[in-house]
């Protein structure tokens, strides 16, 4: 492992300030927990005198047994008006007795004329003299530089000035920021050179991504020289958002040979990325590099079989070093070597001269014609390829069925009951009637009333998550309807299952009993 590169995480404060994000308290310890877990080296925690929860978070956090992080407070150079001592937003950074104090300053002449409104000399002094105050009080100074690449590009002598002022002060860290996220690559690493040959000091590097460029110019600047890099988590962040850890610290580690993080954990970076999305309660990016559902995921048939037989054709890294997995996705794109690695996944020994290989994948074939699709439900799959084996046992009969809906002018009232009787292998009806606040869970709730009786490991199972899809919306009512069905039990397990017809109702009903028929036939589930 090469040089030590110190992650510098943000995304308690930048990450927050994200348009569709608001932690709360406790997410913000807990986040604060996985990322300490990880190995990242400072974690900003907010801005003490912005609002109660961040001044709320530097007293809690203090309590945290934290293993590998120092907290960092945040806050700006003090007031123009006010000397450090009578500044109350340095007061409340020091209060907080965060180790660690970042201080953004102004680097930018457009910004020092126009939002500080002071001369520049001025603005030289507010940056030394807020780095030195804080400096003897607290363990470490990080100095943000905004906007510092626009400073440079537009007046390099003033931009190295305000970086002199900072070392001047004492800083430990000049933090290079491109805050509107509109510097290029060579841009960055040319400027960063610069610095770094002139002042050889400890530099870092902190990018927005306005121009969709924000990993690649935080890469660049550490091939330049800096040793720490600021970012957040998933790239959450303001406007298009920062630099997106989860692709810099494997592209510097796996890639490059820095040391971000120990081998070790560098492998529960998915479950950080998940965990994050959760706490934010977003929808994970299943596109995301490296951490992201789909990030090796293979659809293609020359692509499966490929990959199958040298993971390098078609994936840049091993997933397992991130903590993902390799997917192997079934669609009307599927070949020979798509089934038989997806019936390996189910316990299946499918050779490649077995017929039931082509004859599953034009069924695949035929049917996603018809509008199926099998990249998420495993469960409809493994169905059918059991079935073509003769592997699939009868576990109940569907003898009627019937749903009815009430719709009322009061929301409130609004009714549906489903009726079923399946007949077990014994030769027994069994008969429920349940109500649901909608047909699919009145439906969902009768079944597994009807056969609970007599397979008492349904009791477990649940209706985690419905999707429809209307497939020819050009065709009106007549349209052919997709459902897509995610059900889960007490183990943990998951998995989806999928109808396709006319009516929704009968969708449903083909993606239920697909659900309850796979629960059927896993006894013993492992439980996770």
């Amino acid at each position: 492992m090469g040089e030590r590169v110190f992650v510098y995480d943000t995304t308690l404060r930048d990450g927050s300030q994200s348009e569709d994000i608001s932690f709360s308290l406790q997410d913000k310890l807990r986040i604060t927990g996985k990322l300490d877990d990880l190995g990242v080296r400072y974690i900003e925690g907010g801005w003490p005198g912005s609002n109660p929860k961040d001044a709320a978070y530097f007293k809690e956090v203090r309590k945290l047994k934290l293993k590998n992080a120092r907290i960092a407070a945040f806050g700006s150079t003090h007031h123009p008006s006010r000397t450090p001592s009578t500044d109350a937003n340095l007061r409340l950074l020091l209060e907080c007795k965060a180790p660690v104090v970042t201080l953004v300053g102004k680097t930018w002449d457009i910004h020092v004329s126009t939002v500080l409104r002071v001369a520049k000399p001025h603005n030289l002094r507010l940056i030394r003299d807020s780095v030195k105050y804080v400096k003897p009080k607290v363990d470490e100074v990080v100095f943000d530089a905004e906007h510092f690449f626009d400073a440079y590009k537009n007046d390099s002598l003033y931009a190295m000035e305000c970086l002199e002022a900072a070392l001047e002060g004492g800083a430990d860290w000049l933090v290079l920021c491109d805050t509107n996220g509109g510097s290029l690559p060579h841009e960055v690493f040319d400027i960063t050179a610069q610095v770094k040959q002139k002042y050889n000091c400890n530099i870092g590097i902190h990018c927005h991504n306005d121009g969709d460029l924000a990993i690649a110019n935080t890469i660049m600047a550490v091939q330049a020289g800096a040793r720490q890099v600021q970012g957040t988590v998933n790239g959450l962040g303001e406007r298009c958002g920062n630099a997106d850890l989860c692709s810099i610290v494997p592209n510097l580690q796996i890639k490059l040979g820095y040391k971000c993080f120990p081998e070790a954990k560098l492998k529960n970076l998915r479950e950080t990325s998940l965990f994050v999305s959760e706490m934010g309660n977003l929808k994970p990016r299943i596109h995301q590099p490296f951490v992201g559902q789909s990030a090796f995921a293979h659809k293609g048939g020359l692509h499966v079989d490929a990959v199958l037989k040298n993971p390098l054709t078609y994936e840049h890294i091993p997933p397992e070093k991130v903590g993902n997995t390799r997917r192997i996705l079934v669609s009307d794109l599927a070949g020979k070597a798509t089934i038989q690695a997806k019936a390996r996944e189910f316990g299946i020994d499918l050779k490649s001269d077995d017929p039931v290989a082509r004859d599953v994948v034009g069924r695949i074939k035929e049917l996603e014609s018809q509008g199926y699709q099998f990249e998420g439900a495993d469960g409809s799959l493994e169905i059918l390829i059991k079935k073509a084996r003769g592997h699939w046992k009868k576990f109940f009969e569907v003898k009627r069925s019937r749903v009815l809906v009430s719709v009322s002018a009061n929301s409130e009232q609004q009714y549906s009951e489903a009726v079923v009787v399946l007949k077990t292998p014994d030769g027994a009806e069994h008969r429920a009637v349940a109500e649901g606040n909608g047909p699919v869970n009145a439906m969902d709730k009768a079944f597994r009333q009807a056969l609970s009786a007599y397979y008492p490991e349904l009791k477990g199972v649940r209706l985690l998550d419905f999707k429809v899809r209307i497939l020819d919306e050009t065709s009106g009512t007549s349209a052919k309807t997709r459902v897509l069905i995610e059900s889960g039990d007490e183990f943990g397990n998951k998995w989806g299952t999928v109808g396709v017809s006319e009516n929704v109702i009968e969708a449903s009903w083909q993606a239920l009993i697909d659900s309850i028929d796979f629960r059927l036939h896993r006894k013993t589930p492992k439980k996770k």
